[in-house]
């Protein structure tokens, strides 16, 4: 079975069960500030999570674009990637851990879906804690399944729990599916066994945990399953790795008509860190490579993968080559890529060439100072003149035997971010506090001013919003001049001293957007019902929430810094009082 074929199965069976299929959400997230990139399909669902209504309902499912970059020096191995995509079916308030559990099985087991034998799975639960009581209530039902006891295995919270992502927020027990990949399973089950690979988790949000700790139990627990495709289709195939299934293939065929020279662990970097990449710059958020933030994820990915084509020998700009073969993988399911494929390829080759520029000179100046252990300086001047991030020069250093002072290095770097005055990026809310309400209804007040006063070329690029400020990005060709912010900062305020109700209604996006409804920062937002609050006379915007009941209830409104991020996009810093 491929990729293809499982995740149509997938999201067939559960529209069966009457999940509405919805479309994944962007890679940037909107509204969760602990991470840079979408890392789980969890992460784009919190606000429903916690209780607010899902316009298409309590059911759905989807397949969702997920980075995770921690590993991102393990890449190369059997198992680890920095792009991958997560199916996932969700319950927001509705069915519970029989149904969920019982529909996993019949999804793994029955003929009609993927038809895994039964003594090849085996299962975790949680074993309890302190904290929350050991989830006999999973176990009993895989039991009722049929699942021997020596097949189930209770874990401790490292293993078998969830959440929050940050310190507040969803959380619960879950219970995880294990394959086993090579023939003749044995009877017991013994999660130390590398043979035993997992396929699903299933997530049960059982509570809300406060800022001190505390683990509420929510009123309306909801079920947030997760399953690998590309983990799934390895297991599936009968595969050792992903890089044998027909995802990684095509890709690798390329590389390797590019090179002079054969490196398994080469051709997998590259044809990984091009993948995430690709997808990055296909989305509609305007990231591009940078030395902050998602940008510099992003610089990252695109100068390690260039690194290892030269070992391979390529001398070619070569990325743009790599991305256009995942473009054609990829554009059915996502048409976002074939949309912005010339920024992709742009980019690609802008990037690849500024390092290009760079390295031969950086790689003169390394080879000067790595006859010993390089200083957190030296390895920052390299950063910051050179364009090396801290793992090439880091990996560089390690194969000639040496050590970088990485602690002193962050200290550097630190200290060029304040002086840039540059911050942690990552859109969305850091909590749903009052504070944090408020100051969310004034960003689509700020972006309702700028679009009033400068007109609609002014467009949203991005927000993050904490209890103490917000920062919102647009685009915007020049600086504001004072008498500008003090024009934008007065229209808030006006509007805010309305006294306005904001209202929230359910509709087809089709027909939010014939009201008049904006919808920016690059969401894919379902077709069939979205969210729009309405500030009447004002504002009209697609947004997942929350929000204040009145402008009154918002504040007074203050810019405290307006300043450039990019080319052609601006930030504006401001508070409520």
């Amino acid at each position: 079975m491929d990729a293809k074929t499982l995740i149509k199965k997938y999201l067939d069976f559960f529209a069966s069960k009457q999940h509405v299929v919805i479309p994944s959400a962007s890679l940037v997230p909107e509204n969760d500030p602990t991470v840079l990139f979408t890392t789980a399909g969890m992460h784009p669902l919190v606000p429903f999570l916690l209780g607010q209504p899902h316009p298409q309902g309590k059911r759905i499912c989807d397949v969702q674009k997920c980075i995770r970059t921690t590993d991102i020096e393990e890449v190369g191995d059997d198992t680890h990637l920095t792009f991958f995509e997560m199916l996932g079916n969700w319950s927001l308030g509705d069915y519970f851990k029989k149904e969920a559990i019982e529909w996993s099985w019949d999804f793994l087991t029955s003929k009609e879906c993927l038809g895994i034998p039964k003594e090849r799975l085996a299962i975790t639960c949680f074993a309890g804690d302190d904290d929350a009581p050991k989830d006999e209530e999973a176990a009993e039902v895989w039991r009722g399944l049929g699942v021997p006891e020596e097949r189930i295995a209770f874990l401790p919270k490292e293993d078998n729990w969830w959440g929050p992502a940050g310190k507040t927020g969803p959380c619960g027990p879950d219970t995880e599916m294990f394959y086993y990949k090579k023939d003749n399973p044995p009877t017991k089950f013994d999660p130390e066994d590398e043979n035993w690979v997992e396929i699903w988790n299933n997530v049960f949000m059982q509570f809300n945990k406060q800022e001190d700790g505390e683990l509420k139990p929510l009123s309306k627990p909801s079920v947030d399953t997760g399953m690998g495709v590309e983990r799934t289709i390895v297991a599936l195939q009968g595969k050792l790795t992903v890089y044998d299934t027909e995802l990684f293939q095509p890709i690798l065929a390329t590389i390797r008509e590019l090179a002079e020279k054969q490196d398994h662990k080469a051709e997998r970097i590259i044809a990984d860190h091009i993948r995430t990449a690709t997808f990055v710059l296909g989305e509609d958020t305007g990231v591009v490579p940078s030395n902050m933030d998602q940008g510099y994820i992003l610089r990252r990915l695109i100068r390690r993968a260039v690194r290892y084509g030269r070992n391979l020998g390529i001398d070619q700009t070569f990325c743009h080559v790599v991305a256009s073969v995942v473009i054609k993988e990829y554009k059915t399911r996502y048409p976002e890529l074939l949309k912005n494929e010339s920024r992709i390829v742009e980019e690609l080759q802008r990037e690849e060439k500024r390092f290009k520029e760079t390295l031969e000179q950086g790689l003169k100046i390394f080879d000067k100072i790595a006859t010993k252990d390089i200083t957190g300086d030296q390895a920052f001047l390299l950063f910051q003149s050179h364009g090396f991030p801290l793992e090439l020069t880091v990996e560089l250093a390690k194969e000639r035997g040496f050590n970088v002072d990485e602690k002193s290095y962050h200290e550097a770097f630190k200290k060029h971010q304040e002086a840039s005055k540059g911050d942690k990026f990552a859109s969305g809310l850091a909590d749903h506090s009052e504070k944090t309400i408020s100051l969310h209804t004034a960003t689509h007040l700020l972006h309702a001013a700028l679009r009033k006063i400068f007109g609609d070329e002014v467009q949203q690029k991005g927000s993050n919003i904490t209890p103490e400020r917000l920062r919102f990005d647009f685009s915007f060709p020049r600086k504001l001049t004072q008498e500008e912010k003090e024009q934008v900062e007065k229209q808030v305020n006006t509007w805010i001293q309305t006294g306005t109700d904001v209202t929230r209604e359910e509709m087809p996006l089709a027909d939010a957007k014939k009201a008049g409804a904006i919808a920016f920062f690059g969401e894919k937002y379902d077709e069939q019902k979205v969210s729009v609050f309405t500030i009447p006379g004002i504002s009209k915007e697609v947004c997942t929430g929350p929000h204040v009941k009145n402008t009154k209830d918002v504040g007074t409104f203050k810019i405290k810094k307006e300043e450039s991020i990019s080319a052609g996009v601006r930030r504006i810093k401001a508070t409520v009082n």
